[in-house]
């Protein structure tokens, strides 16, 4: 999926839509997103030293997890957290730096979604956890 694409998934918009691509291979969602360095998280994180906060690698990898359940994201709900469980970060992300997620279902129980998902920079890991999102109605 490009960009167009993942809007009609995702009810994200422009500057909190934090992914660029993304795709299904063998039941595990993939995605991308290139850190460009304008990005308002990174204005006071840190001044003279950007680095991407970890709730943001969170936030990219729960984006990046949408498509496997975009059969349930049909334009009636939003996709919220609900938990972070486990979460590591291992090394800093900084601009220029592309972030690559892979993430798989661990378990649906309703309308609670569970996934486990990873974060990679040039193919090391710089974020893991399991993420919980709940599909709330929208209002």
């Amino acid at each position: 999926m490009n960009k167009e694409e993942i809007k009609k998934l995702l009810p994200h918009r422009e500057p909190m839509l934090l992914v660029d691509e993304m795709y299904l291979e063998n039941g595990e969602s993939i995605s991308k997103y290139t850190i460009k360095g304008d990005e308002h998280f990174l204005n006071g994180h840190f001044p003279g030293m950007p680095v991407v906060p970890g709730v943001i690698l969170c936030e990219i990898m729960a984006q990046g997890s949408s498509i496997l359940v975009a059969d349930k994201l049909d334009g009636s709900v939003v996709p919220m957290y609900v938990g972070l469980n486990d979460v590591r970060f291992k090394q800093p992300v900084l601009p220029g730096d592309t972030v690559e997620t892979h993430a798989k279902l661990a378990n649906i129980r309703g309308n609670i979604i569970f996934t486990d998902a990873t974060a990679y920079v040039n193919g090391k890991v710089c974020c893991s956890g399991k993420l919980t999102v709940a599909l709330t109605p929208k209002k």
